[in-house]
């Protein structure tokens, strides 16, 4: 299976249909169906972060079965375990021999009481150790990785750190990874309000909640919240991380040009040419090793590929045969 595989409807080849689709009531209701149709059994798992950090996630597997392997999945900014995707790729990785993890990135989920520290986008070192606490707890699965939009930047910089890290990763897929963020801005700053609307009000709720939580976080008060998405995204570098500026900021997460370059873990990404949040352009000048795959889907928006009125997506599938693929025999 690859990319150019998926021929949907006619119409459903608009990328802001499938864009808004993606995260619709229609896909968390079939998202609910596939885990459900499984069999598995969730249990909740508190991950070792590194330095006091505690990062929750979630272990699906169907009892009295000996899995194939371990599936770890990561999901994008300011969704969770519980999203649509992130089900669906559950339930076809479950239905396909695998365990399943599924990682809810700090403050994400209703994970927001766990750490005091707020999340942002360079938090990478948690992901990799707690990566390496879940490839612990299953040391007789082959492990494999993969993520959604941000989760899709996680999953490659977690293959990138993976081996000095001695996380036993031995494929990823990424799914419409953030390859430049500062272009990411850009287009979500220029391109249709409802990206905008729909990114800060989840932010800005999630912020609301962990000042709740954590009353010392006074300087996010309500005039803080109602800045725009990049004066927000400077109030979060200024105030919470070291970066001297925002760009830098951008630079730290960045995945663009040659930064890839010195990936040692078999990764496929797939990419639709059409997706209105991350600029297909972004990619035209990315260097990867040869064990690095880009598929290039003409359709598909930002993490849609929806293929019918059920909801279905090509992208879990295709995750699914890619990390099947690597596995021994």
């Amino acid at each position: 299976m690859n990319a150019a595989d998926y021929l949907p409807p006619r119409w459903l080849r608009n990328p802001h249909l499938q864009s808004m689709l993606a995260s619709s009531r229609l896909r968390l209701r079939r998202g609910l169906q596939l885990l459900a149709a499984t069999g598995a059994v969730n249990r909740e798992l508190i991950l070792d972060g590194g330095d006091g950090v505690r990062l929750q996630a979630w272990h699906s597997s169907v009892p009295g079965r000996a899995p194939v392997g371990l599936a770890l999945l990561l999901h994008g900014w300011e969704g969770s375990t519980e999203s649509s995707y992130m089900r669906m790729t559950a339930a076809r990785m479950l239905e396909a021999g695998f365990d399943v993890v599924r990682l809810n990135f700090r403050d994400h989920g209703n994970t927001h009481h766990l750490n005091p520290g707020i999340f942002h986008s360079c938090r990478i070192d948690e992901v990799v150790q707690a990566a390496g606490d879940v490839a612990r707890r299953f040391p007789d699965l082959p492990m494999v990785a993969a993520g959604y939009s941000l989760g899709g930047n996680f999953v490659l910089r977690l293959a990138l750190h993976a081996p000095a890290a001695g996380v036993p990763l031995r494929h990823v897929a990424s799914v419409c990874p953030v390859l430049d963020p500062a272009v990411t801005m850009e287009s979500i700053e220029q391109g249709p309000a409802m990206y905008d609307w729909y990114f800060r009000r989840k932010w800005t709720g999630s912020l609301r909640r962990k000042r709740a939580l954590f009353p010392e976080l006074a300087d996010c008060d309500d005039d803080v919240l109602k800045l725009d998405i990049r004066a927000l995204t400077g109030w979060l570098v200024n105030r919470h991380t070291d970066f001297p500026t925002l760009q830098d900021y951008f630079e730290g997460y960045s995945i663009a040009g040659h930064k890839l370059a010195g990936l040692q873990v078999p990764a496929e990404i797939l990419m639709a040419q059409d997706d209105p949040v991350i600029p297909f352009a972004t990619f035209d000048h990315w260097q990867l090793p040869n064990h690095a795959r880009l598929q290039i889907a003409r359709w598909g928006g930002h993490c849609g590929f929806i293929e019918n009125l059920r909801g279905d997506g090509f992208s879990e599938r295709w995750v699914t045969r890619q990390l099947l693929a690597a596995l021994p025999g």
